[in-house]
């Protein structure tokens, strides 16, 4: 006999590998709402003051599979930053201001709950956000700047993003993103 001791009693059992099963195409394509959703009045994305060329179409992409609508200034530069990594095949919800502060004064006299994306002190960290269970605004600011101070009265509440990278790492878009899911309670 070798160094080895032999093994008494049965084999160990294979090890049971998961059952993971991927849904095709088709599966995927009937559990999904097959035409873009309307108006839901409930969850809006507002980057009301995007950095020149900021790739607001993913924070498109994320409204429609949360079913946000997406709320953005008038300014000659945002068709295309919405249409650069946009690649819904079907119109989404978009609201369009000219006038930001007056656009978030409004939605508070409507009664909707207002949260901005910022670093700040009495901020409430993203794992705690409740979800959304009245009609709430996302309010994100200028990737360099944040919101602007005059905007900051108009927040019920405010959320920020624990990170352990640099501050590089996130983007607007990104950020925006997070916030949406949790807000939708997905995550």
């Amino acid at each position: 006999m070798s160094g080895r001791a032999r093994r008494k009693g049965p084999a160990p059992a294979a090890s049971a590998a998961p059952a993971i099963r991927t849904r095709t195409p088709g599966e995927l394509r009937r559990s999904r709402r097959p035409r873009a959703h309307s108006c839901w009045d409930h969850l809006y994305a507002a980057p009301l003051w995007p950095l020149h060329g900021a790739n607001l179409g993913t924070l498109l992409r994320t409204c429609d599979a949360v079913g946000a609508c997406l709320t953005v200034p008038r300014f000659p530069w945002v068709p295309e930053a919405l249409e650069r990594g946009n690649t819904l095949r079907r119109p989404a919800c978009v609201h369009w201001t000219g006038d930001p502060l007056g656009w978030l004064e409004r939605q508070r006299e409507r009664g909707l709950r207002v949260v901005g994306v910022e670093l700040a002190d009495e901020a409430v960290r993203l794992a705690d956000l409740p979800a959304a269970r009245e009609p709430t605004v996302m309010v994100l600011g200028h990737e360099q700047h944040g919101i602007p101070p005059e905007a900051l009265d108009l927040l019920d509440g405010v959320v920020e993003i624990p990170m352990v990278g640099t501050g590089a790492s996130l983007n607007v878009a990104v950020a925006g993103s997070l916030v949406l899911y949790r807000l939708a309670g997905l995550l």
